[in-house]
């Protein structure tokens, strides 16, 4: 047993795999068993979210997780600014323009307002808890963008690492929140066709909680909506630590 343990020590990355496919299909398992109507990937979010905050209070650490449990040191590789950048690289190259023109100037407007929209909730929230200063205000507006946004806006404006956690922290609530709300909504809202899910898409951005909620609500929207919220990823990255840092450094003085 000592043996494969130290196997596992020394292979750190492989263990993480298999802890994050354990965890999937427990959640996936408990998904079917609500019929679908909670996405997995929100339970899964959770059951992390849990797991983090085991692992601080079993090593008395509260920076690290369950990453500062040996056995489980992969979890910090996976979850670290490595592997993050080549999400935001491949969702980079998963856009192609030709493909938003089919969701018309409806689906191009929901994008630049659902930027905005996130922002400006995001850095709201972070004026009401104290966070005045402009870096990061911007920060964790970005995070209310998408989980993504936040650390990349973070690291461009140098903000510190506690806010760049919390932006990120913004961004994963959001993505649960629409993973679990979009199919109670959905039919309030219209959301039953193509082109409400692109524009849908546009609005909430997050892909990861766009396609869950899609998935929950009708399968056959999904690639539709995760279309557009492609895109918002990429728009965001391009117009917060630009555009939006300076509008918002204008008006915080």
């Amino acid at each position: 047993m000592e043996m494969v343990l130290n196997i596992f020590i020394k292979y750190n990355l492989v263990m993480a795999f298999l802890i994050i496919g354990i965890v999937m299909y427990g959640a996936d398992w408990v998904s079917k068993a609500t019929n679908k109507r909670i996405a997995g990937s929100a339970i899964a979010i959770l059951i992390g979210l849990g797991l983090a905050y085991i692992g601080g209070v079993i090593t008395n650490n509260g920076n690290g997780g369950l990453a500062n449990v040996p056995l489980f040191s992969g979890l910090g590789i996976m979850g670290g600014s490595m592997l993050r950048d080549y999400c935001i690289i491949s969702t980079a190259f998963g856009a192609r323009i030709s493909e938003i023109k089919k969701a018309g100037l409806a689906g191009i407007i929901s994008l630049f307002v659902g930027v905005i929209a996130s922002f400006t909730v995001g850095v709201t929230l972070a004026l009401l808890f104290g966070y005045t200063d402009v870096v990061s205000a911007t920060t964790i507006g970005a995070g209310a963008v998408t989980f993504i946004v936040g650390p990349v806006t973070g690291a461009a404006l140098r903000a510190s690492s506690d806010v760049i956690a919390l932006s990120i922290a913004a961004g994963v609530v959001k993505s649960i929140l629409v993973m679990i709300m979009t199919p109670f909504v959905a039919k309030f809202i219209g959301l039953n066709n193509p082109k409400s899910a692109m524009v849908y898409g546009g609005l909430m951005g997050t892909t990861s909680g766009t396609a869950a909620g899609l998935a929950a609500t009708d399968e056959r929207l999904v690639p539709y909506g995760a279309m557009t919220a492609t895109f918002f990823t990429g728009l965001g990255c391009l117009m917060c630590p630009s555009v939006l840092y300076l509008v918002t450094r204008i008006i915080l003085g």
